[in-house]
């Protein structure tokens, strides 16, 4: 099943192999990155940033050792992206800027970073031209290609597991955890996390306070394949659907999802199974309005949710793969929905 474009990317050993190796460091950076925008006015003012030694383990077990906090970060997956925004970092360098701009808001990326192209496939003459003293990377295992090809330039590499279906919100906080560690935000993290837990905890009063007639439900996204709507729940272990548990209500879809990120696979007739579970989807964003193929379809015209007038799109511009920040805009997704 292709992931299309909500999906994170897996990098990909065979296109990095091809990827010229040439000129490295041998580029002007030009002048740094605008200074950190933060995610409102004033609140990266003052940040406390560390100045010793570095010393971590990353998600695969690997030490990374830096003279001191990274300042000049690359980013080469758009959860971290968000990550390093949210702890008051701008990078110099990251992977995709339109993609990322066009799918997460939760951190406004500022002008002037570096794009080095896609996340699956960077360019890494442009990546070393900007003269990072950090790379973080999405990895999906201790010997992933990346890494490996990263590292050969001499330049630290903090590898991330982007997801982990036995406990997403933990590895999305773990994975926020590393970043503030390499960049010296710790204090910094503490408070996004006290922030976060506050949140959930009043979204979840006020769902209960709203005491909804259904709490089942299902969020999915999909595309037009072949003259045929193609879904993807978003089943046990994705962070949408553990989000949703964690206020209370109860994600119906059951069926079989993969172990990162919990995703399964359907077709609409695969949907009549959820019984009444509110249907939740990913708002249009590019332009693909497969939403207007459903709408043409006899069996989704009668499902329970559908008749009753309970599928509700998320708002655009949400990532359901990223951080803290993008986390918290899932949540009041879920409140507006069934705190009504």
């Amino acid at each position: 099943m292709s992931l299309r474009r909500t999906a994170p990317l897996a990098s990909s050993a065979a296109l990095l192999l091809a990827l010229s190796l040439s000129a490295c460091g041998t580029t002007d950076p030009g002048a740094a990155a605008a200074a950190p925008a933060g995610t409102a006015d004033g609140e990266c003012a003052d940040v406390a940033t560390s100045t010793g030694p570095v010393s971590l383990t990353d998600s695969f077990g690997r030490t990374v050792e830096l003279d001191k906090p990274a300042e000049r970060v690359a980013v080469l997956e758009w959860q971290q992206i968000e990550d390093t925004l949210t702890l008051c970092v701008t990078p110099v360098a990251v992977a995709d800027v339109a993609g990322y701009t066009t799918w997460n808001d939760a951190e406004k990326l500022p002008e002037g970073v570096t794009d080095v192209g896609t996340r699956g496939e960077p360019n890494l003459d442009t990546l070393y031209a900007a003269d990072p003293d950090l790379v973080i990377v999405e990895a999906y295992t201790p010997d992933d290609e990346i890494i490996a090809t990263l590292e050969a330039y001499g330049v630290p590499v903090l590898a991330t597991k982007g997801a982990d279906a036995a406990d997403p919100i933990a590895n999305m906080f773990a994975t926020f955890d590393l970043i503030a560690q390499a960049t010296g935000r710790t204090d910094r993290a503490e408070a996004v996390a006290e922030e976060f837990e506050a949140h959930l905890a009043d979204a979840t009063q006020r769902i209960a306070d709203a005491a909804p007639e259904h709490t089942d439900f299902v969020y999915f996204d999909g595309w037009v394949d072949g003259g045929n709507v193609a879904l993807r729940p978003f089943g046990q272990g994705s962070l949408v659907g553990e989000l949703g548990e964690a206020l209370g209500l109860n994600n119906a879809w059951t069926g079989e999802v993969d172990p990162a990120y919990g995703l399964g696979q359907s077709d609409i007739e695969g949907m009549s199974a959820v019984g009444d579970a509110t249907f939740l989807y990913t708002g249009t964003q590019d332009g693909d309005d497969w939403t207007a193929s459903l709408a043409k379809n006899a069996v989704w015209a009668n499902l329970p949710s559908v008749v009753d007038g309970r599928t509700h799109a998320f708002p655009e511009h949400i990532w359901t793969f990223g951080g803290p920040r993008s986390a918290e805009k899932i949540v009041d997704a879920y409140v507006d929905v069934f705190a009504r």
